[in-house]
């Protein structure tokens, strides 16, 4: 296999510090590019960082010329504060991402969206995030990943106190979460990134739907071919 080159937004989230120490850890990458607002504490031969002011993304378009686009971009209500600031980070970035991905022709743009994302749900955060999926599936992009994680598990750089009980309260539980239930069981950020790296380097063409039981063992849930919904297994 050739050598690869990745950009990943969103590296000093939960899921895209696991990435990053994966992707620079990997034989098959050569170079990653990286979009921060602040520099990250790591120095790597292979690492460019790049401080960003993401509203501004089309300013540094020609990074999309990589391999495969990591977008780890999101928040929470709790910190966006308004609807308007939670809808241009998880909706309006990480589309403009999508789209640069698409005029630089990359081979897999990867990102990570959220369980019960459907464009339809009466609630807010799950529209959202059904929305940026409909709308980053449509674009000529070779192949498109979404990956839908439950409550994430990781050492975060804020302290979220309700996360971390609900965390804990899931975590303990986990074994009554069986059948359908399944998928609510907390996942831990390390196998998203895990399963995002593994997705890219399979190189499968099309837009595919990683739920979030499946992201443990690295299978897709389903694909869309020709328009229609395809189930994987």
């Amino acid at each position: 296999m050739s050598q690869r080159s990745a950009l990943v937004l969103g590296a000093s989230g939960l899921v895209g510090q696991e990435l990053l120490k994966m992707l620079l850890s990997n034989s098959l990458y050569n170079h990653v590019t990286v979009f921060v607002r602040k520099k990250l504490p790591i120095e790597h031969t292979k690492l460019r960082q790049l401080e960003i002011d993401f509203s501004e993304l089309d300013k540094h378009e020609e990074c999309f010329a990589v391999d495969d686009v990591y977008c780890c971009l999101g928040t929470t209500m709790k910190k966006a504060k308004t609807k308007a600031k939670f809808i241009k980070v998880d909706y309006e970035f990480p589309l403009k991402a999508a789209k640069c991905a698409e005029k630089y022709r990359c081979k897999n743009f990867l990102t990570i969206t959220a369980i019960g994302a459907d464009l339809r749900s009466p609630f807010f955060y799950s529209k959202v995030k059904g929305q940026v999926e409909e709308d980053i599936a449509s674009l000529y992009i070779r192949s498109t990943h979404f990956f839908r994680p439950s409550l994430l598990l990781g050492k975060r750089q804020e302290l979220r106190l309700f996360e971390k009980i609900g965390g804990y309260t899931l975590k303990s539980c986990s074994f009554c979460l069986v059948g359908k239930w399944r998928k609510y069981r907390p996942i831990k950020a390390y196998n998203v990134a895990k399963s995002m790296m593994k997705a890219a380097l399979e190189d499968k063409c099309g837009v595919h739907v990683h739920e979030s039981q499946d992201i443990y063992t690295g299978e897709c849930y389903y694909s869309f071919t020709n328009g229609k919904r395809v189930l994987s297994k």
